[in-house]
């Protein structure tokens, strides 16, 4: 079975190297995913999704780095290829699968800025389920998840368990990580629709930073109230 694309490429952004990060300017989320009925693109720190049926309000004056986390960004980067293996997660990568997309990738601070805290984060990420195979709901999902966890240090602080949102019914599972004199919470919340494997990841320093993030996703019509900056 493929192993799972989107813990990888959280841990590569959220924890790189100030040294190892991307040098270009972020991109602004690309007009092509402007569409009807498709995801995006971020406006006014607002993801709308009527393909996946969500909104994600994403925190004021976060960076929005979506492009540069997309399959085809990566795989014609030269000096994203060569810089792979140097990242604290060897071998870290974007979802690759042909129908593959990254629907929202926001984080606090650049990510290579260096910081004595964790850099928050908001990832989304559809990935097609014919690239998987053994994959019949979305608590399976969540056994490569927590495979690779465990092998990077985190510990599972609750095994996957059915929560809603609203009407939506998705699976949620949540593992931290001890780094130095903070901890990295995650927490994967995921749902299959319409033929893809959709994974909401929410990285943050503390519990209760990692919930304000997931109380910004909402299902159906009404967005969340605007939140401003974490003080």
């Amino acid at each position: 079975m493929k192993r799972a694309q989107l813990f990888l490429a959280v841990l590569a952004f959220a924890t790189s190297l100030p040294q190892l990060a991307a040098q270009q300017p972020a991109k602004s989320a690309s007009a092509t995913r402007s569409a009807p009925g498709s995801c995006g693109p971020l406006v006014e720190s607002m993801l709308r999704c009527p393909r996946f049926g969500f909104t994600y309000r994403t925190t004021v004056g976060w960076v929005d780095r979506t492009d540069d986390m997309q399959p085809e960004a990566e795989s014609q980067d030269p000096e994203s290829e060569r810089a792979e293996s140097d990242r604290p997660e060897a071998g870290a990568s974007n979802p690759r699968g042909s129908q593959s997309e990254t629907l929202l990738a926001v984080f606090e601070r650049p990510p290579a800025a260096p910081g004595d805290t964790i850099n928050s984060a908001v990832v989304i990420v559809a990935e097609s389920l014919a690239d998987y195979h053994g994959i019949k709901t979305a608590s399976d999902y969540f056994g490569p998840i927590s495979e690779l966890a465990e092998q990077r240090g985190f510990k599972v602080e609750n095994e996957p368990h059915a929560v809603s949102i609203g009407t939506r019914k998705l699976v949620r599972g949540d593992f931290s990580k001890d780094r130095g004199k903070v901890t990295m919470w995650q927490s994967s919340l995921v749902m299959i629709e319409k033929g893809y494997v959709v994974s909401f990841t929410f990285v943050g320093g503390s519990e209760g930073e990692v919930e304000e993030l997931i109380g910004n996703l909402s299902f159906g019509m009404r967005a969340p109230a605007p939140q401003g900056p974490r003080k």
